[in-house]
C-alpha cells in the first residue's frame, strides 16, 4: 500500500474546506508581493536611470543662478561658439567640435489619445547632440526635421499614455504647436529615453526664447574638463557654471535619497503587514478547528 504524505495532503485538502478563506488569503499575499515588487522596481528603476546617463568626459555648462534645475536655466545662445573658440581639449573630429546647444523644459503634452495631456520633457538639439550623447540610437523613423519630434522609448510613460500614440506618423501638441512623430530613440536605459527631442531653432521659435538651457561639451579626456571650469570662472559676465555630467547626476542621486528611503520604508511597512496578516491567517485557521 502506498504512504501517503499526511502533512501535505491534509494541508491541501484544509484549503478547500474553506475556499472563501484561502482565496482571500492568497489575493491578500498577491498584493503584499505586488506592492513590494513595484516599489523596489521604482526604486531600482531611478538608481539605474541616472546611473546610466551621465559620462565621464561630457561636461555640462548651465546658469549659476539655477542650482541643480537645469529646467530654469537660462544663458547666452552665443555660449556654444565661445567655447569652441575659447576652451582647449574640446574633442573634434572632422572639423566639427563634439558641442551640443540645448533647450530644456518640463511642459504638458497632449497627444491623440488624451483630453488634456500629460506632463513631459522636451529638449531642443542639433544634428551635434547625437556626437555626445552617443548612448543615443535611433531604432525606427528618421532625426526630426521642422515640425517633428523624436521620441523616447519611454515617453509614453511620462506622459501617461499608450504607446501607439507616440509611433511614427502620430502628432502632439505643447506650447500652442503641432509636432508630428518621426522616429524612436533609445538610450541605453539613460534618463534620454522618456524625453521628446525636436529642432532647436523650431523649439525656440515655438516659446519665442533666444536662450538656452544648457551646452554639453564633449572632452578628449576627462582631465580636460577642468579647461571648461577655467573659462566659466574668468567669464564672470556669463555667469556660468561647469559641472561633469556624470557628477550632476550623481548629485541627483543625492537629492533624490529622501524619496529612495521613503520608498524602502513603504517596502518594509508592506512585507511587515504581510508578515503579521499570514501568521494571524494561520492562527486563525488552527483556531478555526
Amino acid at each position: 500500500m502506498p504512504r501517503r504524505r499526511l502533512p501535505w495532503d491534509y494541508g491541501v485538502r484544509n484549503l478547500f474546506r474553506r475556499p472563501s478563506r484561502s482565496a482571500l488569503t492568497l489575493a491578500g499575499l498577491s498584493i503584499v508581493v505586488l506592492l513590494v515588487l513595484v516599489v523596489v522596481g521604482f526604486i531600482r528603476g531611478l538608481e539605474a536611470s541616472l546611473a546610466a546617463t551621465g559620462q565621464p568626459n561630457v561636461v555640462l555648462v548651465y546658469s549659476m543662478s539655477s542650482g541643480a534645475d537645469i529646467e530654469n536655466s537660462a544663458i547666452p545662445s552665443r555660449t556654444p561658439a565661445l567655447l569652441s573658440a575659447s576652451v582647449a581639449g574640446v574633442r573634434e573630429q572632422h572639423g566639427v567640435k563634439y558641442v551640443s546647444p540645448e533647450l530644456y523644459l518640463g511642459t504638458r503634452i497632449k497627444t491623440s489619445g488624451q483630453e488634456k495631456g500629460g506632463l513631459g520633457l522636451v529638449r531642443g538639439v542639433t544634428t551635434a547632440t547625437p556626437l555626445v550623447r552617443q548612448q543615443v540610437q535611433i531604432i525606427e523613423g528618421t532625426w526630426p526635421g521642422p515640425g517633428e519630434v523624436l521620441a523616447g522609448r519611454l515617453a509614453h510613460s511620462k506622459l501617461g499614455c499608450d504607446k501607439a500614440s507616440l509611433a511614427i506618423g502620430e502628432m502632439v501638441a505643447f506650447d500652442g504647436h503641432n509636432w508630428k512623430v518621426s522616429g524612436i530613440f533609445t538610450a541605453n536605459g539613460a534618463a534620454f529615453e522618456s524625453e521628446l527631442w525636436c529642432p532647436l531653432d523650431e523649439l525656440q521659435a515655438a516659446l519665442k526664447r533666444q536662450d538656452l538651457s544648457l551646452v554639453a561639451v564633449t572632452m578628449g579626456s576627462s582631465e580636460a574638463a577642468a579647461d571648461v571650469d577655467i573659462f566659466c570662472r574668468e567669464r564672470i559676465d556669463l555667469e556660468l557654471k561647469a559641472v561633469a555630467e556624470i557628477d550632476y547626476y550623481a548629485d541627483l542621486q543625492k537629492h533624490y535619497r529622501p524619496v529612495r528611503m521613503l520608498g524602502w520604508i513603504v517596502v518594509c511597512l508592506v512585507a511587515g503587514s504581510g508578515v503579521f496578516a499570514g501568521l494571524n491567517t494561520m492562527y486563525g485557521a488552527v483556531v478555526g478547528r
